[in-house]
């Protein structure tokens, strides 16, 4: 099962949704994503969010097309995206993938990159990606990960998470690597380039954030 979360990012780094619409996926919205996902002609299934984002009349329509609205106070210890990751990670999907958690406030776009650090979503086997019109990334534990080459996402970048990221190897790199180890603050992985049809990176002890991007 494959969960899609749309946020309420601006609707500008939002692709087009339908594409995501495979037959086990289900949708959330989160926020002033529940009306981005009606304007893409797609009901969610639940939604989440204290809805200060949208007007009257788009409140309105919420409440007419979502059977199950989980409306919650402004004044919150979680984001209203922290609380729809939390019931998707209740789910046990495959996956999730995440839409409009980037643009618009910087604070925002750095509290949605902590949730892919939350412990109990570490916990589990369950792949988060952050998707927009121009990237998508996601967080990888030690061990032997695959990459395929794509023309629409050229660009690949690796960035520390924890403190230290032991022995990373990179093949069929631009500019590989042989059991290297990097600190968090390192630029030395950032803007690399496969150079075959496909790739691998490799490290023993660490996180990584894999950001996938195209100009």
């Amino acid at each position: 099962m494959e969960i899609n979360i749309v946020a309420g990012g601006p609707e500008r780094y939002i692709p087009e949704l339908n594409s995501y619409s495979g037959d086990e996926a289900n949708w959330i919205g989160v926020d002033r994503g529940v009306y981005t996902l009606l304007e893409q002609k797609i009901e969610p299934h639940v939604a989440f969010g204290d809805f200060d984002s949208v007007n009257e009349k788009e409140w309105e329509l919420i409440q007419q097309k979502v059977k199950e609205v989980n409306r919650f106070k402004p004044e919150k210890d979680e984001t209203d995206l922290e609380l729809a990751l939390n019931w998707a990670i209740d789910q046990n999907p495959d996956k999730i993938n995440i839409f409009g958690a980037t643009g618009g406030r910087l604070d925002h776009f750095m509290g949605n990159l902590q949730l892919l650090m939350i412990p109990r979503l570490l916990d589990t086997d369950i792949k988060v990606e952050i998707i927009d019109v121009q990237n998508r990334l996601y967080l990888a534990e030690s061990g032997v990960h695959s990459v395929e080459k794509s023309p629409e996402l050229q660009y690949i970048s690796f960035v520390p998470v924890t403190e230290s990221v032991e022995g990373i190897t990179l093949t069929g790199f631009k500019y590989p690597l042989n059991n290297r180890n990097i600190s968090r603050g390192s630029t030395l992985c950032i803007s690399n380039e496969l150079i075959q049809s496909s790739g691998t990176f490799s490290f023993s002890n660490g996180i990584l954030m894999v950001i996938r991007s195209s100009d």
